[in-house]
């Protein structure tokens, strides 16, 4: 029977996503890899060193601002499913949150945002073109990484990943105020921007395991649909009161002109009243009072739901990945991580 709410209760049992004593899903992975993520942010601090004061200064403002270090921590579950046994994992997991951290300078810029974590975004601090250029450093610092684990698979993963993110900002570029762009483009975007590299970091470290392709594959579809989940609950957070708690602007995408999901399933079920409105505030001009209207309607039309609907497809599409694959802590761990990225909504 439908839920009379229009809710879908298996995003609002936080309860079964979290132990006795409050430990999230992601909290648990990093338990389970603990050794190997302090010897991972070892060799990041080691990494990003440099002769030119400016570039660590700059990098750590971003790299030891409270992230959660998702990704490199897929890239060492993976190996550690796998029965890795070796280091070079390290080196790996390091190079995957050097791509991540290079790619939110570049978005910074583009976009001028003004928060990131919580604390003042790189480029305001120390302008556009020292914000780029370290970006440029830590790339160019993740390549040496992946050369240095001797796989030249894991190094055209991750270097194809790369070019995939960059095209991802291109595509982007052509949604923003153009009410014409299609969930097909969006979606594309998504792939680009956010679940390449999901899906790159879990399949490099799932690379490094002498564990044949089916293995690969699956944490490569889990990384990935955890991936589009994970940036369709950040779309609908921008609309959402949450943002603020997670240490990010409310209406950042809006006031950018983004065209996200949310915005076109609101325009796409709007009034003439509605639809002229977001022609204005997304084509043209926008006000003060515009954000709190653009929230009401997309919380009227549904949109919002709708899109936390797609992103509850996405995250049990990642956790069935995992299925196949023999039961384990970590495996465990992985599959609730997909479901708690879609419960952080609430």
């Amino acid at each position: 029977m439908p839920d009379p709410t229009g809710k879908d209760r298996r995003m609002l049992k936080p309860e079964t996503r979290k132990s006795a004593d409050g430990v999230s899903p992601v909290e648990r992975l990093h338990a389970l890899v603990a050794a190997d993520m302090a010897a991972t942010d070892r060799m990041i601090h080691a990494r990003m060193g440099s002769g030119v004061a400016l570039i660590p200064e700059l990098s750590k403002h971003l790299i030891d601002s409270g992230g959660k270090r998702l990704r490199p921590m897929l890239t060492l579950a993976a190996a550690r499913l796998g029965g890795y046994g070796g280091d070079r994992h390290i080196n790996l997991a390091a190079a995957v949150e050097f791509i991540h951290t290079a790619t939110l300078l570049h978005d910074d810029v583009v976009d001028a945002s003004t928060l990131r974590r919580g604390k003042v975004a790189a480029n305001l601090v120390w302008g556009n073109k020292a914000t780029v250029l370290v970006g440029d450093f830590l790339f160019s610092r993740a390549f040496e990484m992946m050369v240095d684990t001797g796989s030249l698979r894991v190094l055209d993963i991750l270097s194809a990943a790369s070019a995939v993110i960059a095209e991802g900002e291109v595509m982007q570029l052509k949604s923003e105020s153009n009410l014409g762009t299609t969930e097909e483009h969006y979606l594309k975007v998504v792939n680009a921007k956010t679940a390449a590299l999901f899906a790159a970091a879990a399949e490099s470290g799932a690379t490094l395991c002498d564990r044949g392709p089916e293995f690969v594959n699956a944490l490569r579809a889990y990384g990935e649909n955890l991936g589009i989940a994970f940036q369709l609950v950040d779309d609908a957070l921008d609309y959402s009161g949450r943002q603020a708690l997670m240490g990010k602007a409310v209406g950042d995408d809006f006031r950018e002109a983004k065209v996200t999901l949310p915005v076109i399933l609101a325009y796409a079920r709007a009034d003439r009243q509605a639809a002229a409105f977001w022609k204005r505030v997304i084509e043209g001009t926008q006000s003060e009072s515009d954000l709190e209207r653009a929230i009401t309607y997309v919380e009227e039309t549904g949109a919002i739901q709708e899109t936390m609907n797609r992103a509850r497809h996405y995250a049990d599409n990642a956790a069935a990945a995992l299925k196949p694959l023999p039961q384990s802590e970590i495996g465990a761990a992985l599959a609730d991580i997909a479901d708690f990225c879609v419960e952080r909504a609430y």
